[in-house]
């Protein structure tokens, strides 16, 4: 099923670089719109269908299977120990984040109040833990995956956790490219499930679209962070009024 899943995840890139969208693959292969979605959304369908698409767009489904190949080698959480290494320094965690978001060297130092030698320093050590692998001339390559994810409740979530609680949360999200929702409903177990898988999938859009836009030169992007959560809750006043049984 993993294997099932890289391939759509990469396929679904490749639509994207050549800029077919569900509605123009629907008419390619003769689908409404809406069935398009669910197929990849579900991660369902057949070889013959699969075969349509890839004749339909002209893609190679070498070159799908090869990145997915890719992708499955790559890290998808670092060890306890090695987040703990990343946290321990407030550098080593800048340059962990900055060749996240794939800065180079060059735009770590003219952005942010470290030397190039720091940097370096902090990049061989990154590289020593697994997180990358330095290339001559100071490049790097990442052996994260596309779906890589912090350890839950593990070093790096609790420092980002605490940082949500004193700074992240303290605004009014009413600023252009800011948006807080609560939103609290009861729904059943199946519906709770879905929504949770949505939440991941938005992440994983997120996370392929932070890839597609490392192309565009450094000051056309911008830095955001999403905080996507769901968990049973009520305030406590609430919470200190419901009946005992």
């Amino acid at each position: 099923m993993l294997q099932a899943t890289a391939i759509v995840d990469s396929l679904k890139r490749h639509l994207k670089a050549r800029g077919v969208t569900y509605a123009d693959l629907a008419t390619r292969i003769d689908m409404s719109e809406a069935s398009v979605k669910r197929m990849f959304s579900q991660k369902n369908f057949t070889l013959q269908r699969l075969d349509d698409i890839l004749r339909a767009t002209d893609i190679d489904f070498r070159d799908v299977a090869n990145s997915a190949h890719v992708d499955s080698k790559l890290i998808t959480q670092l060890t306890f120990a090695q987040e703990k290494e990343i946290i321990s320094e407030s550098k080593l965690l800048l340059v962990a984040v900055s060749m996240l978001n794939q800065l180079t060297v060059e735009q770590l130092v003219g952005n942010y109040q470290i030397k190039e030698a720091e940097v370096v320093k902090c990049l061989v050590r990154l590289d020593k833990i697994g997180f990358l692998e330095l290339l001559p001339n100071n490049r790097v390559k990442l052996l994260i995956a596309r779906t890589f994810r912090w350890i839950p409740n593990g070093p790096i979530q609790n420092y980002f956790r605490e940082q949500a609680y004193s700074d992240y949360l303290a605004s009014r999200f009413d600023g252009p490219e800011e948006s807080l929702q609560l939103v609290n409903v009861m729904l059943s177990k199946t519906s709770i499930a879905t929504m949770i898988k949505r939440l991941k999938q938005l992440a994983q859009e997120c996370a392929q679209q932070h890839q597609e836009d490392a192309k565009l030169p450094f000051d056309d992007r911008f830095a955001i962070s999403f905080l996507l959560a769901a968990r049973p809750w009520k305030p406590q006043a609430l919470k200190d009024m419901v009946r005992k049984k």
